[in-house]
């Protein structure tokens, strides 16, 4: 039976890849990986010595600082140049939602000399409920409509001449 299920055209192929060479590759990937760690901790040392070594005088009228910038504890933070990152972004945000809050619900002033105040939104919409929206004086709705009909007629003209 096993005669019968041979069969003398389908092999694998055979010069492909063998398990040595696979190996041998992944060595020589490891020993190249190896050479280029060495060479870039040598370059590293080398430029951080230099650095050192070459390194500006800071300038003798800029204030010291005794500072550790590496590990600062919050007293420091004041002494950090402006903008400055939020420390506590959830607080600051519900303070200023209490500002917008309290601007938005009570009364104030915006400008005494000028008689200009704000008022809370609640009691605005009231006010505007009952007066109405301010309007132009009769005159000036006149000559606004008079102005369009002309200014419309005006237009109207050429773009019929260009379409002929």
């Amino acid at each position: 039976m096993s005669e019968e299920l041979h069969n003398p055209e389908v092999e694998y192929e055979r010069t492909d890849l063998s398990a040595f060479a696979i190996l041998a590759f992944l060595a020589g990937l490891a020993i190249v990986g190896f050479v280029m760690h060495i060479i870039l901790v040598g370059m590293f040392s080398y430029l951080d010595t230099y650095t050192k070594t070459h390194q500006a005088a800071t300038n003798p009228l800029a204030p010291r600082t005794s500072v550790d910038l590496r590990n600062p504890d919050p007293t420091v933070a004041n002494e950090f140049p402006l903008p400055r990152l939020e420390t506590n972004e959830l607080g600051q945000l519900n303070d200023q939602r209490l500002q917008e809050e309290n601007i938005l619900n009570t009364y104030g002033w915006v400008d005494q000399k000028a008689g200009i105040a704000h008022v809370p939104i609640d009691r605005a919409m009231q006010l505007l409920a009952q007066r109405g929206l301010p309007v132009a004086p009769p005159n000036l709705q006149q000559q606004a409509s008079k102005s369009q009909t002309v200014n419309h007629a005006a237009n109207a003209v050429p773009r019929e001449s260009k379409r002929r």
